[in-house]
């Protein structure tokens, strides 16, 4: 199963390992970019411990089927199926009250939390007892993005598991697919700071800013411009940009200088919401640095 995790070499031998030695972790952080192979290393993982031997229950593992092994994910509140998703204290009480359970029909029971970044902010410490003192033969893995987006409270009690960026057709996995529609309105978001200045930002970073999933979006199709609009200048081919019109745009002539400056405001609004800045704020301040520098 874990034959099937390309490109992790690392992280394969090391839950290898823990296999074939039975030093098997109470809790694990899988941490690594979107699209690395982090969920399906995990789901792999826990078909190795509940299924040793492979075969169907493997492939229910695999799948999310197996009664032993269980998947969260980041919700809506009660009562609100259109607000903001987290991993809120009461599915991590609900992870503990099945976790007091025996196995339905395997040695261990594995607990998939995915998205654990999306913790609330009171989450994380009612984590901890479980984190502390699981049940026997019952292990936890966290996936999440970075290891700064949990405290290090919950993380000490990890075992960590790093899983790097993937490389495809010779761009990055990091990079994600830009043809999506909210690229696209990033773009035009940028765009229209730019022309119509102050008042349009913050309209802009409320509109934006309103859900971090979007803010993140935003900093990183800024960003990704910016790295296409890098290459342009620097005489690299077209088929390395990911935005069709960035090397007209390059072709225009935008200053190294402000390119660079452009980069350098994405990461650290990037990094701003990484550790909590509020979302608005952070696209409200990276439109105005970009908007002025284009002026």
């Amino acid at each position: 199963m874990l034959e099937a995790i390309r490109d992790q070499p690392e992280a394969v031998t090391l839950l290898r390992r823990a296999l074939a030695t039975g030093r098997v972790a109470h809790a694990y952080a899988f941490v690594g970019p979107e699209g690395s192979g982090r969920k399906a290393a995990a789901l792999a993982f826990a078909g190795a411990l509940v299924a040793p031997d492979g075969g169907a229950a493997a492939a229910r593992a695999e799948q999310g089927r197996h009664p032993d092994v269980r998947r969260l994910g980041p919700t809506p509140p009660a009562g609100n199926p259109k607000g903001a998703l987290a991993l809120r204290i009461e599915a991590i009480r609900e992870l503990e009250r099945l976790a007091a359970l025996k196995p339905a029909e395997a040695a261990w029971k594995v607990f998939v939390v995915d998205e654990a970044e999306k913790m609330t902010a009171a989450t994380p410490q009612a984590f901890l007892k479980t984190l502390e003192e699981p049940p026997a033969r019952t292990v936890i893995i966290l996936i999440l993005s970075q290891l700064r987006a949990l405290p290090a409270t919950v993380l000490s009690r990890c075992q960590v598991v790093r899983f790097r960026p993937r490389a495809t057709e010779g761009v990055p996995a990091l990079l994600p697919d830009v043809r999506g529609a909210a690229y696209a309105e990033s773009l035009r978001v940028l765009a229209e700071a730019r022309e119509q200045g102050v008042e349009t930002i913050v309209r802009l970073g409320e509109q934006v800013g309103r859900d971090r999933q979007a803010a993140e979006i935003f900093v990183q199709a800024c960003w990704l411009w910016h790295r296409d609009l890098l290459c342009g200048l620097a005489g690299g081919p077209a088929r390395l940009m990911l935005f069709s019109e960035a090397a007209a745009a390059a072709a225009r002539g935008p200053s190294l200088d402000r390119v660079m400056s452009a980069l350098r405001d994405c990461r650290e609004a990037w990094h701003a919401i990484q550790g909590n800045v509020s979302p608005r704020l952070s696209v409200e301040v990276l439109l105005s640095r970009l908007a002025s520098q284009a002026a």
